[in-house]
């Protein structure tokens, strides 16, 4: 049994407000009058809220807790202040949405907390099998999110390729972690870090053992090759679902790939440096070549999630305080413009069903002005066009490469940036220089926009994040560069 201080269950107080809340509107669910279900959000929504603030009351502080199992630091904070938020705007806009889709669930707001607690455990676990412990608690709801359409084909199929691929990355992830522990004694990033320093620097087992690693966090963060399920499953999950998979599952993902990599494996960078150099490019290349000749609009951001994992993974191959900054700065502004963007697609519905598809977008600025200025906002931050906060992101991580001496990496990044202003703009083209069509077979045709105050919320707050952060970011970067691991 391992030993805990009241303080240790101070330390994770907002961990426990978000698993307790999660587990009890399990049990209330059933009980709820169906005109009463509603009650179930604004619970969810109080419980993060209370979660909020008790993680900001500990900012700023570091200690070990649970025998060193696990760490308060402001790594984690941050963090985990960016995961609550998240899971708040993806809660309004689903309490929305679901009822666009008949899929008005009590329990989708139980997953939500309870994968991410998962989510939370994974970004301050300092042992190995509790982030794995994490991870797969964040896994197995989001699996079942994945398929909460179930009337739909490709939901299923989306929630079964998840599944499938998913127990696969994480039986890898645990071979690796397996690997690590039989050459190091110790499943503790310290206890790793110290037992590497009497191993040789090319022993092959450890090697194995960290492309393993890289293996099960690159499905996570869905890098190339490891991201054959990307596009399924954001396709045929409910869009608030995937909104919530392309920005928190992502953020935590990236989370912890870091920490694992710099706190346990930091001595031994230089044996993975290449092999994340090689991941990363490719997964900007085939993320930014790919999107272009998609026509639905969910796998186009799908793959252009792949592409900004990629840009985000130049941050953990620069490996050093500005790279990790670079990381936590990208993936905070990423998520408000990402979060955005599959909002607006929310809104377009055509025939009863959701307009997903890109000629969805014909006309929109005439049809409503307001959601294709959003669209046209989005997609601009998305590109890296100034005064956004994706070009803030892109900024910092670019240069994290060149303080480095990655100069061409920068530039190559760049290249493919410039690259993906072409199915970003496309978008834009799309709603702005065509006339909707006025009958059937047309593009455009019969889709109208239905907006409602909770979606209004989360619109608003995407859009301020991306702007008032793109001309003002000194306080995120302040705050990003304060919390680096040491």
């Amino acid at each position: 049994m391992i030993p805990f201080s009241p303080g240790d269950l101070l330390a994770i107080l907002p961990e426990l407000i978000v698993m307790g809340v999660g587990c009890l509107l399990l049990v209330i669910d059933p009980l709820t009058a169906e005109d009463r279900k509603e009650r179930l959000v604004y619970i969810s929504l109080a419980a993060l809220a209370v979660a909020f603030i008790a993680q900001y009351w500990l900012l700023g502080l570091r200690r070990p807790v649970f025998s060193g199992l696990y760490v308060l630091d402001p790594y984690g904070t941050f963090w985990k202040l960016l995961l609550i938020l998240v899971a708040g705007l993806v809660i309004l806009l689903a309490k929305a949405h679901l009822k666009l889709e008949a899929i008005d669930l009590g329990e989708f707001n139980a997953f939500i907390l309870l994968s991410l607690s998962g989510m939370m455990v994974m970004v301050s676990g300092r042992d190995l099998l509790v982030i794995y412990l994490g991870l797969e608690l964040m896994s197995i709801s989001l699996y079942i999110m994945a398929g909460f359409k179930r009337f739909e084909r490709r939901s299923m199929e989306a929630s079964a390729k998840y599944f499938i691929l998913g127990s696969l990355s994480s039986g890898i992830l645990l071979y690796g972690i397996s690997l690590l522990y039989g050459r190091t004694g110790s499943t503790m990033l310290s206890g790793i870090k110290a037992g590497l320093a009497g191993l040789p620097p090319h022993d092959p087992i450890l090697l194995l053992a960290m492309i393993l690693l890289v293996v099960g966090f690159g499905f996570k963060v869905s890098a190339v090759p490891f991201h054959m399920w990307t596009p399924d499953v954001y396709e045929g999950a409910p869009t608030s679902v995937t909104a919530y998979l392309a920005v928190a599952s992502k953020a935590a993902s990236f989370a912890a790939f870091v920490r694992v990599f710099m706190e346990a494996l930091g001595g031994v960078k230089a044996n993975w440096q290449v092999l994340l150099l090689i991941v990363s490019i490719a997964t900007m290349v085939l993320g930014n070549v790919v999107a272009i000749v998609q026509t639905n609009i969910k796998r186009m951001l799908a793959y252009s999630s792949i592409a900004h994992a990629g840009y985000a993974l130049i941050g953990l191959v620069v490996a050093d305080a500005a790279g990790v900054a670079g990381v936590m700065l990208y993936l905070a502004l990423y998520a408000f413009m990402t979060l955005g963007a599959f909002t607006v697609v929310t809104m377009l519905r055509k025939g009863g069903l959701e307009g997903d598809e890109i000629e969805d977008f014909t006309g929109l600025a005439r049809r409503n002005k307001w959601a294709a200025l959003l669209m046209l906002l989005f997609m601009i931050s998305l590109t890296g066009i100034p005064p956004t906060a994706g070009f803030i992101g892109k900024l910092y991580i670019f240069m994290a490469a060149v303080g480095a001496h990655l100069t061409w990496l920068a530039v190559l990044a760049v290249i493919f940036a410039a690259v993906s202003a072409y199915f970003y703009l496309r978008i834009i083209m799309v709603m702005y220089m065509r006339e909707p069509g006025e009958t059937a077979g047309t593009p455009g045709h019969n889709v109208r926009i239905v907006a409602s105050p909770a979606i209004i919320a989360v619109l608003l707050v995407a859009a301020a994040g991306v702007l008032v952060l793109g001309i003002f970011p000194d306080p995120l970067v302040k705050a990003a560069q304060s919390a680096i691991l040491p």
